[in-house]
């Protein structure tokens, strides 16, 4: 029976690091969206030559659309950065999700992770999930959706009145009224999360979404709320996302709340298991590491955004070296602002792959961190991806190969060498999600990108110029983060702080 569609490439990495690229194939797509054949072309492939491999995926984000630099947040570490996030009024969700989901696409996502920590407001939240999981489905990518879920310390490590103790008398006002936590109870937030899920299988978009627990981390949650959340996950099987040890001042803060440590105190209450990802543990250590091996979590590692937020640089090759099962996640914060998840991949590779003849990161763990293990991080349960064989799923990412093979001095260049040297979101003409092409010519295929933008940037730029409160809580923000300061520097958080 012939393929539904077919793609002639002039190179194929069915498993980079693993096999060596092939020339000059023939790859079936069939009519269910997986691979039906791979097969020798009869002579080269025609037409301009095209690299074919697998699509990447992003085991943590947040689903933002304006970019960090945009808020005047440049420069801020975490602690000071997340005041900044409040500074836009809410828009419609559909369109947020949208533009920043076809930017992550473009550029060769099919699996995504949304810790939805940033709610828009003006309608119901399971309204609000649907508006992001059919703006997901319009764009054609697959998300993961995360209900952010918190109950204490919403203005530091600590308890609120404590950090406002430390803060100037004249922002504490303003301060308290837009981030002091009221909390809800775990059955009340553990209830949200079902209703997100029944709602987006009712909508019939289940397959699109899989929707988590998203415990916002453990500084942020009471034990009972955690304790709520591992219950729940044990007896449906919901994966859960969590960001974790993401800064020194949380890993102090772990120190003192925890002493016979804090991921030791997860792995008693029953969080730690293969349905967990956490975001980042830059500051974990190597017994943490393989506690969290042995329990079978996945590590979400977003190089860039710590980089960006001075978070510093995770113990990746630590991590390979405990066993751990790593993703890479871009957490909104990519090199350039971008949204690139290749070039992500390489600079991951560039710090982390080793020194002098020494290999750290193999080219077989990069890929797994890059595109194998985000789909499990994404859809739960033993999602795989990351691989072109028949049968598999065809998630593809087809890169312009005169473009990046440029020179084309030597035609029996190796593919992946080119690939880890040079490629970018630039080279990406064609994205295959489950067999549909959601990018081609480079350009998003569901939604009309560039109108979405104008119009998103044309209605928040209206907003603005309407309401002075945004202009107000920036200069909060900037004063907020100056005085976190001496707060975090002198360690007035912890149970002793």
């Amino acid at each position: 029976m012939a393929a539904a569609r077919e793609l002639a490439c002039a190179w194929l990495l069915a498993d980079p690091g693993s096999e060596a690229a092939r020339a000059d194939v023939r790859i079936g797509i069939d009519d269910d969206g997986r691979i039906g054949a791979i097969a020798p072309l009869a002579g080269a492939a025609p037409g301009p030559r095209q690299l074919v491999l697998p699509a990447l995926s992003n085991a943590h984000d947040h689903a933002r659309t304006f970019r960090t630099a945009t808020l005047g947040s440049y420069g801020q570490p975490l602690e000071g950065w997340l005041p900044f996030q409040g500074v836009l009024p809410g828009m419609d969700p559909y369109l947020c999700a949208a533009t920043s989901f076809a930017r992550s696409v473009r550029r060769g996502v099919a699996n995504l992770m949304v810790h939805y920590t940033r709610v828009q407001g003006g309608m119901g939240y399971a309204d609000e999930a649907l508006a992001v999981a059919r703006a997901a489905q319009d764009v054609g990518v697959r998300i993961g959706f995360a209900i952010a879920l918190r109950d204490r310390h919403g203005l530091g490590y600590a308890d609120d009145a404590r950090v406002l103790n430390a803060l100037r008398p004249g922002i504490r006002e303003a301060v308290a009224g837009r981030l002091a936590v009221r909390p809800v109870a775990p059955a009340q937030q553990l209830a949200l999360v079902d209703e997100v899920a029944d709602a987006v299988r009712d909508a019939g978009l289940g397959d699109q979404v899989t929707v988590q627990y998203g415990p916002t981390a453990v500084q942020w949650c009471s034990t009972p709320l955690l304790e709520a959340i591992a219950r729940a996950s044990a007896d449906s099987g919901r994966p859960i996302h969590m960001h974790c040890l993401e800064t020194r001042y949380q890993r102090q803060w772990a120190d003192a709340e925890h002493p016979g440590g804090m991921l030791r105190f997860l792995d008693a209450i029953g969080l730690l298991s293969p349905r967990l990802t956490l975001a980042h543990c830059a500051w974990a250590r190597p017994d943490e590491l393989a506690l969290l091996a042995e329990r079978g979590v996945t590590i979400a590692v977003n190089t860039s955004s710590n980089l960006g937020l001075k978070s510093g640089i995770a113990p990746v090759p630590e991590m390979l070296a405990q066993g751990c099962r790593i993703a890479m996640g871009l957490d909104g914060g990519a090199f350039d602002d971008d949204d690139d998840a290749l070039r992500e991949m390489r600079l991951a590779h560039a710090l982390h792959r080793g020194r002098g003849f020494d290999t750290t990161m193999s080219r077989a763990q990069l890929w797994a961190f890059a595109a194998q293990h985000g789909p499990r991080a994404v859809r739960g349960g033993e999602a795989r991806g990351g691989r072109i064989a028949v049968g598999e799923q065809a998630d593809l990412l087809v890169l312009d190969w005169d473009a990046l093979d440029d020179d084309a001095l030597f035609p029996d260049i190796d593919p992946l060498d080119l690939l880890l040297a040079r490629a970018s979101g630039t080279h990406v003409a064609q994205v295959f999600v489950g067999g549909r092409c959601v990018v081609d010519g480079g350009r998003v295929q569901g939604i009309d990108e560039p109108a979405s933008n104008a119009e998103l940037l044309a209605r928040m730029r209206a907003a603005l110029a309407a309401n002075g409160a945004p202009a107000a809580w920036l200069a909060t923000a900037r004063a907020l983060a100056e005085d976190l300061a001496p707060f975090y520097r002198e360690g007035h958080f912890g149970c002793c702080g």
